[in-house]
Formats: C-alpha cells, sequence, structure tokens
C-alpha cells in the first residue's frame, strides 16, 4: 500500500516468477530454488538489510532516488484526471524495486543482479465503464534495463519512465505505454513533501526498526493525454506521490489493509492506512495524516478515526468481495465523509490480487459541505 508496505501486493509473483525468470543468467549463482514469501515480508532473516532507524532524517534530493541496502521501496502515483469534454479518469503508475539478498558482491556477469523491478500501470475509464491494468519486470544491475538515481530524478522499468524535466525534482514526466493504453503525463509543483508518521519514520509493527522511511506528495498538478486504444485524449488534474522504503513486514495478526487518499475540494488532503487484524478491527498501528489547506498536518489514530464499510461488490473475475463504498468519521476535526468507487470494477488481478481504483468524496467538515476526489487501496480480502 502506499503506507504500509505495498511490496506485499508483489510477494508471490517474486517467489513464484522473478527467481527462475530473472536469475537464470547470473553465472556465479546458479538457481536453486525460489525465494520464498516470507522472506521477502521480511519474516526471515534480515541479515545486511538496513532496517528503519527512527533517528534518521529525510534528505532530499537524495532521498527521491533508490535505497538498495533496504529489502522493497516504491514510487507510487495515483490521481484522477478529466478531460475537456467532462469525462473523468483515474491512473495508477507505480514501480517498485525488491532486493532478493543482502549480499551486494561483486559479480562478473552484467545480468547478476540482486536487485528486481517490478511495474503496475491502471487507467480508469468512468464514463465507458473499462479498467485496465498491465504489469511488467526487469532486472537491476549493470544491463540498465530498470534502475533509480536521485540527482538527477529518473526511475525506470524498459520504456516505462518517470524523470524531472529540469534540474529540480519537479516538475516530472511520467511515461508509459502499453498495447492498448498507455499515459503520457506532466506532473507539476503542489502540496510536498510531507513527512508520515514522525518525521517520515512510519512504525508499522512492534520493537524499533519495524517501519518504513515514508512521504507524500498529497496534491500535485498532473497535465497530458492518455491513451484507450487509438483515441488519445487530453486530460487535467490532480495526483498524489507515495514515496517508502522498508525491510520489515507487518506485524503478527494483520490480514491486509485499507487505504485513503482522499483530496478534498476545500484544499485539504487525508491519508489514512486501516491495518486489518484477522479479526476485522484495526490494528493500533494504523495512522494516518490530514493536511490542512494552509500546510499545517494532524496526525490520525485509528482510536480518533471511525471507518466502516457501506457497500459491497463481488469481483466476476475472482469472486472476491471488497467494500467499495465506506463511511469515514473524524470527530476531533468535525470532519464526516462518504467515500464510494468511481467504477467498482478496479480490481488488480495480476500476479497477486488486490484494488486499486478512484473515488469519490462527499460530506462536511465544521458544519459546511464537502467534497473531492481520491484513491482507495484494499488487500487481504480474498478469504472473507
Amino acid at each position: 500500500m502506499s503506507s504500509t508496505g505495498r511490496y506485499i501486493v508483489a510477494a508471490a509473483t517474486i517467489a513464484a516468477v522473478l527467481w527462475l525468470a530473472l536469475t537464470s543468467r547470473d553465472e556465479e549463482r546458479p538457481v536453486e530454488g525460489g525465494v520464498r514469501v516470507s522472506s521477502v515480508l521480511g519474516d526471515g532473516d534480515t541479515a545486511g538489510f538496513r532496517l528503519a532507524d527512527p533517528d534518521y532524517r529525510l534528505e532530499f534530493p537524495a532521498d527521491h532516488g533508490a535505497h538498495p541496502d533496504f529489502r522493497a521501496e516504491w514510487w507510487y502515483f495515483t490521481g484522477n484526471l478529466t478531460a475537456k469534454d467532462g469525462r473523468q479518469f483515474g491512473f495508477q503508475y507505480t514501480i517498485f524495486r525488491f532486493a532478493l539478498a543482502a549480499d551486494s558482491a561483486e559479480r562478473i556477469s552484467s545480468w547478476a543482479t540482486r536487485q528486481i523491478w517490478m511495474g503496475h500501470l491502471a487507467l480508469t475509464d468512468v464514463a465507458g465503464e473499462r479498467f485496465h491494468r498491465a504489469e511488467r519486470f526487469a532486472r537491476g544491475g549493470e544491463i540498465g534495463l530498470s534502475g533509480a538515481s536521485a540527482d538527477p530524478f529518473r526511475v525506470w522499468l524498459d520504456n516505462w519512465v518517470m524523470l524531472s524535466r529540469d534540474e529540480s525534482f519537479l516538475p516530472l514526466q511520467l511515461s508509459a505505454q502499453e498495447h492498448d493504453f498507455g499515459l503520457e503525463l506532466v506532473i507539476t509543483d503542489g502540496v510536498g513533501p510531507v513527512l508520515q508518521g514522525d518525521q517520515g519514520y512510519s512504525a508499522k509493527g512492534p520493537g524499533t526498526g519495524n517501519a518504513s522511511h515514508y512521504y507524500s506528495y498529497t496534491r500535485l498538478d498532473a497535465h497530458g493525454q492518455i491513451r484507450i486504444g487509438n483515441e488519445y485524449v487530453r486530460v487535467a488534474g490532480q495526483a498524489w506521490l507515495d514515496r517508502e522504503w522498508s525491510t520489515s513486514a507487518l506485524g503478527p495478526g494483520v490480514k491486509g489493509w485499507d487505504w485513503f487518499a482522499l483530496q478534498m475540494d476545500d484544499g485539504a488532503d487525508l491519508m489514512f492506512y486501516r491495518l486489518r487484524r484477522v479479526d476485522g478491527t484495526p490494528d493500533v498501528l494504523s495512522a494516518g495524516l490530514l493536511v490542512n489547506p494552509d500546510g499545517s498536518t494532524t496526525k490520525l489514530s485509528p482510536a480518533e478515526t471511525q471507518i466502516r464499510p457501506t457497500r459491497y461488490w463481488r469481483s466476476d473475475e475472482t469472486d472476491i468481495r471488497y467494500p467499495v463504498a465506506w463511511r469515514m468519521e473524524i470527530p476531533g476535526e468535525a470532519l464526516e465523509l462518504n467515500v464510494e468507487a468511481l467504477l467498482d470494477a478496479q480490481e488488480m488481478d495480476l500476479s497477486v490480487r488486490y484494488w486499486e481504483g478512484a473515488v469519490r468524496i462527499s460530506g462536511s467538515r465544521r458544519g459546511g459541505t464537502i467534497g473531492g476526489l481520491g484513491y482507495l487501496e484494499m488487500t487481504g480480502y480474498e478469504d472473507d
């Protein structure tokens, strides 16, 4: 997810697919078996990997780049776009990095690597009631199929690219094309970086280090074009960037999460992730942040944030039932919101399944009506 270890979304992919598909050319380390999912999630030996440090203070532009000594990280864009004729679209564009091993010993082959990269791309056509999705994989290393640099900023996976357009981090160019859809967007300055958790240290489980480093750009202007089949559509709207890197996993008893990234029309932004335990209750480490229009922030705890589903949708493809409408109440902020999917069928049925899609919001804050748009991600509903 945006906040809590989105690398879990790809864990089974790495274990079942990437090791055999991408490491077989490593001449110095023949393939002997797959990578265990538990090791990717941090349940196994973390020796050699760095852990999140509560005393670390994020530095830019360096932290826009890769952190290969950590087990996993991601550059995660979501957003809502509108065409001149009023049509609405949502997009998700993410590039993940995973370390298969902590060993960084020099190898002879240029194909050798301990880093695997994965990309997810999705486009929601609200009026057309169509949801497009795609994923890609590549190895890191000297061959240059994927990688990241901080200054100048560039993250790439084949011809999927995120890069700065000049010497500063923003504006950014986002480019990704598949045979049936794609996007070319320019992302310009907005709100951020916003440090999540405690100065960018976001606790995910008990004990020091079982956490991630996490920051967001919660409101960025976006414009450019999207492609659906042979149709090119000029669009403009707002985007959200989440950046996170970690070695640890979720705490024991946590089954999944519900992550909200909401941009309200009064200029406030809200991020909240509910870590969902096996019994359905929120974990005590669920957390969030309200970014006020003046730039001030308010931390949100599970005790202060009441969230409950109000409507469900069942996938025809996987038979998984997801809550696609929610009620959120934050009494301390006099904030009441209804959150509902713009399209129910926004399931990312890829190597690992999860639901991620565009949502609309409506409600009230301090006595006045409020609306807006955002994104919602949900995992761990397979057995519900």
